[in-house]
């Protein structure tokens, strides 16, 4: 175990020989980078160097057709270079105001291709070739292998869902990919045949490969993300089955490894996975433990350094034998449970010290510095967030409270207690207060929340370790105004859409700033140029939205009549606060209602059932006792019967889903008339009879003819 690591902080070295094993080279963030080899099972340090800024990044590097045995790492603005032996060969002080993100370098070993938050710099020898800012964050960098292309291009990936492909300082083209790209990879570790291709990871866990040529981007497949499973942090090819074909090796931030194999030329194929229990780094295939046996090894979040091996680890017995472990194994199971004796002791006797020491009058008890990897995102699929918290050590227990109304839902792979606690919305506005106790070893913990639209403020988790002294960090997310909306690439232009325009003395900055206020996915900084348009589809719903704005001017478009409402509200809050005068025009579409009626409506039937189905399960389980069997029910009724357990756990897993929908139909028809000048306040229990029993025309007639 090495320190906390950061994402593509870990390598393996080139093997000196035909058959020797591989060393190890990994950075993390107190600054060290350790170099080891694995001979007999221990780890045999080669080098350590003292500690200093974190380590974001680690590569190798060195001139072409040498061993890639340079190593060089990202460390504050600086990169420094170090031979295989441990000897620092190279301090370079980039000119970035920040610390680097993403780093790569090229196999000449003379480009250097770095990235901070926006800003992309290509060095070449150590001096500034090339610079490019970009709309939005950027969170990994490649370069396409120059002896197969013949030109530099650097290909960057971007948060907002969009792979950016540069010559020289400008932007050559953008790709655009089905989530915010997280991590890219030549295919096959060397571009493909055509050097050209490029594997990616999104932060929603899905995969793709891209072929990049000089004009246009040619996607070959895609696989999204059906088992749910976290985003992807790393890619690495290697052939871990020996059958020839570079395997895809895939680490993801819920700590599933997984190998794709690409067994005809179509897609991969998932062939195997393996749970670590924290969100893996880095992953490298290549031989470390034992010569002859290919492993993969991984880098997960708190520095544990895991290896997967191909060598066999029970020695086949004669027939009907218990399967014998190696010796091997034994004695390195004997030595780990001795090692564990010693470390126990140590810790009993420093823990003594410390309550002694702690009982003299001078003694000051020093706060622990704990690091927490947390992620806040929205999830397309149900139109929740994720809150992902993992800690370097074991979680005792996470607080979580919010100003606004949230909805907290069930998630499977979460086996910490949660309990509530009742809290007064009135004085200081809590609207919930719910404790998460984790078991024994838990060092991440997964929450699904469900927002409101319309209703903004924050959710703080408070994270409390099992360390001494007990100390806690506070973490806080922004609920925003159209929380539920996502960043999308484009829109139905012809759906009916309301408009809302405003006008007034305001710099483009500041709108900018009230836009990032209202919706999730929107980049800090203003955007270059004159004026942006950015495209948003609601998650939960479905309606869109199109916002375009420069200095001295909004617009918004949507085609549902609730969201131009909400910013309507928060615009003129945020502008009056500033004591800017705003003109607000809009123009409403009649037929914008229906149509969103019509996108609600199949879901709140569906609701409606569900929640029929879920209460007639207690009475049909009793009649199913009572007689004996259900031949005597009708279909309908034993199809409940049997798919009892999916009802149930669809309706724990979404709790309060019908009331969300009643409260979206009935801001819709409040908002539909106060764009009017109108209030029906007085109107909504008559609304909500109608909802109980009517179907979709009856509730567009109630709509039109109130």
């Amino acid at each position: 175990q090495v320190g906390v690591t950061a994402q593509k902080t870990m390598r393996l070295l080139p093997a000196s020989g035909r058959k020797a094993t591989q060393k190890v080279v990994v950075g993390d963030q107190d600054g060290v980078i350790t170099c080891f080899g694995i001979k007999k099972g221990e780890a045999v340090t080669v080098f350590k160097t003292l500690p200093g800024q974190k380590i974001t990044r680690l590569e190798l590097g060195g001139a072409l057709n040498t061993p890639q045995e340079k190593i060089f790492v990202a460390t504050g603005s600086e990169v420094r270079g170090f031979t295989k032996r441990g000897k620092q060969f190279l301090s370079f002080e980039t000119n970035l105001t920040e610390s680097i993100k993403a780093m790569y370098v090229h196999i000449s070993g003379a480009d250097l291709f770095l990235c901070a938050s926006y800003i992309y710099n290509h060095y070449c020898d150590c001096k500034d070739q090339h610079y490019y800012l970009s709309g939005d964050k950027i969170n990994d960098v490649l370069c396409l292998p120059v002896d197969k292309v013949n030109c530099i291009t650097p290909v960057l990936a971007c948060q907002d869902r969009v792979l950016r492909v540069l010559q020289g300082s400008d932007l050559l083209y953008e790709v655009e990919v089905p989530g915010p790209p997280t991590v890219l990879a030549l295919n096959n570790g060397n571009g493909g045949d055509s050097g050209e291709e490029i594997v990616y990871g999104t932060s929603d866990g899905q995969l793709g490969l891209i072929q990049i040529t000089g004009s246009k981007s040619i996607p070959k497949w895609e696989i999204g993300n059906e088992r749910k499973r976290g985003g992807i942090l790393c890619i690495d090819s290697f052939d871990i089955l020996g059958d020839g074909v570079k395997e895809l090796l895939i680490g993801r931030d819920d700590g599933m490894l997984e190998i794709y194999t690409f067994e005809s030329a179509d897609d991969p194929v998932l062939r195997y996975d393996h749970a670590l229990s924290e969100s893996i780094a880095s992953i490298q295939g290549g031989c470390v433990g034992k010569e002859g046996y290919d492993e993969i090894l991984a880098s997960t979040y708190s520095g544990w350094l895991t290896g997967l091996t191909t060598e066999p680890v029970h020695r086949e017995g004669g027939s009907g034998e218990e399967l014998k472990l190696s010796q091997e194994m034994q004695s390195k199971i004997s030595s780990l449970r001795n090692e564990l004796e010693h470390l126990q002791i140590k810790v009993l006797q420093e823990r003594e010290k410390y309550q002694q020491s702690s009982q003299s009058s001078t003694a000051v008890s020093s706060v622990p510095v704990f690091s927490v990897n947390d992620k806040f995102t929205l999830n397309k699929d149900d139109a929740s967030y994720s809150l992902i918290l993992e800690v370097q050590t074991a979680i005792d227990n996470v607080l979580v409270q919010s100003d606004v109304p949230i909805d907290l839902l069930d998630v499977d792979k979460n086996s910490a207690v949660v309990s509530f606690s009742s809290c007064d919305s009135e004085p200081n506005s809590n609207f919930l207060l719910a404790t998460y106790r984790c078991q024994a070893n838990t060092t991440r913990l997964e929450l699904k929340v469900r927002s409101i639209e319309g209703q903004y403020g924050t959710l703080q988790a408070y994270v409390t370790p099992r360390i001494q002294p007990k100390t806690c960090q506070v973490h806080q997310y922004q609920i925003k105004p159209l929380s539920l909306h996502q960043r999308t690439h484009s829109i139905d232009h012809d759906r009916p859409m309301n408009t809302l325009t405003l006008k007034g003395h305001f710099s483009f900055a500041e709108i900018h700033s009230w836009v990032v206020f209202c919706l999730p996915e929107v980049p800090e900084k203003t955007p270059a140029g004159e004026s942006v348009t950015f495209y948003f589809q609601n998650t939960f719903l479905g309606t869109q939205l199109e916002s375009t704005y420069r200095k001295g001017e909004g617009c918004f478009k949507s085609d549902n009549i609730s969201t131009i409402s909400i910013l309507k509200d928060v615009l003129s809050k945020e502008a009056t606060k500033r004591k800017i005068n705003l003109n607000i025009s809009y123009d409403v579409n009649e037929e914008s209602v229906k149509h969103t009626l019509k996108l609600i409506h199949p879901k709140l039937e569906y609701q409606k059932l569900l929640a029929k189905k879920v209460h007639l399960i207690d009475a049909l389980r009793e009649l199913q006792v009572h007689e004996g069997n259900v031949d005597f029910l009708l279909p309908k009724y034993r199809s409940i019967l049997e798919e009892a357990d999916q009802l149930l756990e669809e309706y724990k897993r979404q709790p309060a889903h019908l009331e969300r929908l009643y409260g979206m139909i009935t801001d819709l028809f409040i908002d539909k008339f106060k764009f009017k000048g109108t209030n029906v306040k007085t109107k909504v229990p008559l609304l909500l009879e109608i909802l109980d029993g009517c179907d979709q025309d009856g509730l567009i007639a109630f709509f039109e003819a109130a």
